[in-house]
């Protein structure tokens, strides 16, 4: 019968280079291969989760403005021609500038290589398409400036910066701040009115980044920023340093402009709310006194930034 014939040559013996063997189930050149481990939901093309992503992606790369963004490498990013010059003008402490090759110069861009030449900043020219890259499809128009990560303070330290430098403490906290021009501005105050430095919670808040550089002017050079990790427990901290905590409120029991005699001259902490909700409640709850500040009726109320430098404004006076 074919198939079973037992004659000489007719089955191979074992071990034979000649074809696969019945059963092999495509051994050697036809082996089956597998196709590794199943990628996640967001590089699968047709997934539902990997259109949502690049829909994401394509409405952050249409709503880019010049302005801050940051990189995984933790540093912080300037992106666009003023924002950069303005922050090489305020000298704050950048670790490179990239160009776009080929970029259409102007005054602006000549004035950024200038100014990072004069103070030995890296320049380095790359291809638009790594701009890109760097700023996550935002604009920068053909300049960014990278800046490294800020080295936060423990709120107890402002106390020993208070303490060497010989006068009361005087010290900021924002609670629900959550923009980082606002925080460089308080700083800006901070540094013109004597205080000690600014505390700002590690959730919910914004940090020092490029834009909070530039906002301040280069005063963050000058104003240590701490972070806390419960802003509520490191008021109390302070009261049980001796500290007076006054919270900015619409609804305070005390003017500012009626502080009494003597409060000013004490170690102080000056709390400033979100523009929105202004202060939270346990916030509110850890102040000695909640400090409204005088404005015509027409106004509901104030720019957190102004209003810090207000209040710190009136406690510097009433200390000179």
């Amino acid at each position: 019968m074919a198939g079973n014939s037992q004659r000489r040559g007719a089955m191979r013996n074992p071990g034979s280079k000649k074809g696969a063997t019945v059963g092999s189930g495509g051994q050697r050149r036809k082996a089956l291969k597998g196709k590794g481990p199943t990628p996640r939901a967001e590089e699968r093309t047709g997934h539902p989760k990997a259109r949502r992503a690049r829909a994401a992606e394509k409405a952050a790369a249409r709503e880019g403005r010049p302005g801050r963004s940051s990189t995984k490498s933790g540093k912080e990013i300037l992106l666009g021609r003023n924002p950069v010059v303005e922050a090489l003008r305020a000298g704050i402490p950048a670790s490179a500038l990239y160009v776009q090759q080929y970029v259409d110069t102007d005054d602006r861009v000549r004035e950024a290589l200038q100014t990072a030449a004069d103070n030995g900043l890296p320049i380095l020219e790359v291809t638009r398409g790594e701009l890109d890259r760097m700023s996550g499809g935002a604009v920068h128009q053909g300049l960014l400036l990278t800046v490294p990560p800020y080295d936060y303070l423990d709120p107890q330290d402002l106390l020993a910066i208070a303490i060497d430098s010989g006068s009361p403490p005087l010290i900021v906290a924002l609670d629900g701040v959550t923009d980082p021009r606002n925080l460089g501005a308080v700083v800006r105050s901070a540094a013109a009115f004597g205080s000690h430095g600014v505390v700002v919670p590690e959730r919910r808040s914004a940090g020092v980044t490029g834009a909070a550089w530039k906002a301040s002017a280069g005063t963050l050079a000058q104003v240590p920023v701490a972070r806390a990790v419960n802003l509520t427990r490191a008021l109390q901290a302070y009261a049980k340093a001796g500290c007076t905590i006054l919270g900015l409120a619409a609804d305070g029991d005390l003017a500012l402009d009626a502080l009494p005699d003597g409060l000013a001259s004490e170690p102080l902490v000056v709390v400033v709310g979100g523009e929105g909700k202004g202060l939270s409640r346990l916030v509110g709850e850890a102040c000695d006194h909640r400090v409204s500040i005088p404005m015509d009726a027409g106004a509901e109320s104030l720019n957190a930034a102004v209003a810090a430098g207000i209040a710190l404004y009136v406690v510097a006076s009433a200390r000179s």
